[in-house]
């Protein structure tokens, strides 16, 4: 019974101290995820404001620090788990082999990842600019590019979330990357209408907008339509001022049209009511035999 009791006192305590230990261990862990959390935090934010200090461009910062981020946290698990007691070695080949599964489980995000980076070097936009995207109906302001998805918010306040990967292998049209545009309005008159007296109207109304250069301004006639001359108009605009203009251009020109009598043809069905007289004729007196 002594032998016995001993043999146990023995066990309880060797499982004892490996519980202890193996506990401890546990704890210097979450302590290495907490301060390492933090710590990775702060030098993303110190990377950060490192990177706005020289002026580097919002896209390019806010894809850094997210990658950095993440690199960092990668890092600190790293440890974590290997003052577990788990081997680096077996930690690398545990994440190599996890690594093959998990990229091939994940294609589309690491080909986000992939077409963040090719958006970053060839840069067709920067946070700030207005796109959009080909053959969708995607288009707004840019407002944040992460290391997944690039999000633009619309006229009307919504938030479009784009992936990269989609961004990267699509066509894109950048309103904003100019500094001026060119306005090119169709305006369709009678033909029965004076033609130079058309031109100098529609020259005399945009002469008064914001024009970059007064001598760039172009009227002319554009096409011969079915039922319409079409007038074109051209000028050179700064970019900021693009939309108000056009706006502007057509409402003035409009209202000059009407004040100078000038007709713009529109689809229209004329009815045309006539009066038919009938000619009244006398009746005709029959007489009546009686013999």
């Amino acid at each position: 019974m002594i032998a016995s009791n001993v043999n146990w006192n023995v066990v309880l305590n060797h499982y004892t101290d490996q519980i202890l230990d193996f506990a401890l261990n546990i704890l210097v862990a979450l302590i290495i995820i907490g301060v390492g959390f933090k710590l990775s935090k702060w030098l993303v934010s110190l990377f950060r404001k490192g990177m706005e200090k020289r002026e580097v461009d919002f896209g390019v910062i806010t894809f850094s620090c997210s990658f950095l981020k993440i690199a960092l946290r990668c890092i600190v698990i790293f440890m974590a788990v290997e003052r577990l007691g788990v081997k680096g070695t077996s930690i690398v080949a545990l994440f190599g082999s996890a690594g093959v599964a998990v990229g091939l489980a994940l294609q589309g995000s690491l080909s986000n990842i992939a077409g963040g980076v090719l958006l970053l070097i060839l840069k067709p936009f920067q946070v700030g600019d207005y796109i959009v995207v080909d053959g969708t109906s995607c288009e707004g302001e840019v407002a944040a590019m992460d290391i997944f998805y690039t999000k633009l918010k619309t006229v009307d306040n919504r938030v479009i979330v784009i992936p990269n990967g989609t961004l990267s292998n699509s066509n894109l049209i950048n309103n904003t990357k100019q500094d001026s545009r060119l306005i090119d309005l169709k305006i369709g008159i009678a033909y029965d209408s004076d033609i130079q007296k058309v031109k100098q109207i529609m020259m005399d109304v945009a002469k008064k907008e914001h024009m970059t250069k007064d001598d760039n301004i172009q009227v002319f006639v554009s096409d011969l339509a079915d039922s319409s001359v079409i007038m074109g108009l051209r000028a050179w605009v700064s970019t900021e001022v693009y939309v108000s203009t056009r706006w502007s251009l057509l409402e003035h020109i409009k209202d000059a049209f009407e004040k100078e009598g000038v007709e713009i043809p529109y689809n229209k069905l004329d009815v045309n009511v006539m009066e038919l007289k009938e000619s009244k004729k006398e009746p005709e007196e029959i007489t009546e035999n009686n013999e």
